[in-house]
């Protein structure tokens, strides 16, 4: 920590530099000073850098499909700066045995139009994913419309714009120390002290910490541990090519990725925010549970990680204005489809920070701001939220001043 850190003033500072922060950040630099903060040394080094990296419609239930549906053109065509498509087609077999039809059924009623769903047999299922055991699946559904996404890409390219359009990046700014300055929000960093009147809670896993430490209730975000391996790849032609296999009940997915075979238990167990790091018992789940359904022999694990899936009660995104402190933004609660719904929730969230309607391309796909509010959680210091003007009047804001 400097002894006499840097004192400057923006409209908007976004704690967070993860794939919300990002998106957030990459919207609103270039009509607003906006300065974007990373706790550690690599942003998106936690949730964001760890992920899956799929696009799978029927993910995540009502509160997040129209999201995913909204961002599907982005990542089809992307704008310029994020060199090409960031879609490929991968798609999803979602297994059931016959005593898990009847999920499966229901599963293809309440995804009805949302996903483009085939139903297979057992024999078309092992036609798509070989080393299937037959006593693993009696029937199944092929969602096509999947894919896979190049998460580096996408990410690295909204934080490429956001600098480009003028934002100030700060990474390895550890814990940061957030007080109130009259109108303004004051995050001290290890770089600077910055002064807004708009404070964004992009912080994933440590949302709630970041609202406490800002002086604000928690709001019930739960951390949840998911778990992965790497394995040998099956010898099978066109194992590149193989769909992602899925538990009907969420049990378990495999699939092909970085040329070996990924695997993951599904695991959600709590817990606090972290570094995550693999459970050993979480392991020798994916393995057990994976052995149960295929027949591919498992001889060395080439790389095993965890990472941390933020989820509300209601497990829908939290994205709004704290009715407990004026200024105060929530983005958090993306779970394990922040990435699949990233174009979107990075336009709604800019809408409403700059007190804005929605985009009408995105309330033309269903998305409805008051189900992601943040006032629908329990939450404590009620306070009215002042209008964007009164926020980022001129009156209100500081430039850059350089060392007190």
């Amino acid at each position: 920590m400097s002894a006499c850190p840097s004192r400057r003033g923006f409209d908007v500072v976004v704690l967070g530099g993860g794939i919300a922060g990002a998106g957030l950040a990459a919207q609103l630099a270039g009509e607003l000073r906006v300065a974007l903060v990373e706790q550690e040394p690599q942003l998106g080094y936690h949730t964001t850098g760890r992920s899956a990296a799929m696009y799978i419609p029927s993910y995540g239930g009502p509160a997040v499909w129209p999201l995913t549906a909204a961002s599907r053109g982005f990542f089809e065509g992307p704008p310029r700066g994020f060199a090409g498509r960031l879609l490929s087609p991968r798609p999803v077999l979602h297994i059931a045995r016959a005593d898990q039809a009847d999920r499966l059924d229901d599963f293809a009623h309440r995804s009805a139009g949302v996903a483009a769903l085939r139903r297979l047999g057992r024999d078309g299922a092992l036609r798509r994913a070989p080393i299937l055991r037959p006593q693993a699946v009696a029937t199944a559904l092929l969602e096509t419309e999947a894919g896979d996404l190049d998460v580096a890409r996408l990410h690295g390219g909204m934080v490429r714009r956001a600098r480009e359009a003028g934002a100030v990046i700060l990474a390895d700014a550890g814990w940061p120390q957030i007080d109130r300055e009259g109108a303004r929000w004051r995050v001290r960093t290890r770089q600077a002290l910055l002064l807004a009147p708009i404070l964004v809670n992009a912080t994933g896993a440590w949302a709630d910490a970041t609202a406490q430490a800002a002086g604000l209730a928690p709001i019930g975000l739960t951390p949840r541990l998911r778990t992965a391996i790497l394995v040998d790849a099956p010898r099978e032609i066109g194992f590149h090519d193989w769909p992602v296999v899925k538990d009907i009940d969420e049990r378990f997915y495999f699939r092909p990725f970085g040329g070996r075979l990924l695997i993951t238990p599904a695991d959600e167990a709590p817990s606090p925010p972290c570094d995550a790091t693999p459970d050993e018992l979480d392991i020798a789940c994916a393995m057990l549970r994976f052995h149960d359904v295929a027949d591919h022999p498992v001889t060395r694990i080439h790389h095993r990680w965890a990472g941390l899936r933020t989820f509300a009660s209601d497990r829908a995104p939290v994205i709004g204005w704290s009715q407990a402190a004026p200024g105060f933004f929530w983005l958090a609660g993306l779970g394990g489809f922040g990435i699949q719904t990233a174009p979107a929730v990075s336009r709604l969230a800019a809408a409403l920070v700059r007190g804005r309607r929605p985009p009408q391309d995105l309330s033309d796909h269903g998305v409805d701001a008051e189900i992601y509010s943040p006032a629908r959680l329990k939450q404590s210091r009620a306070a009215s939220v002042p209008s964007l003007a009164a926020r980022i009047d001129g009156s209100a804001l500081v430039g850059p001043v350089g060392l007190e």
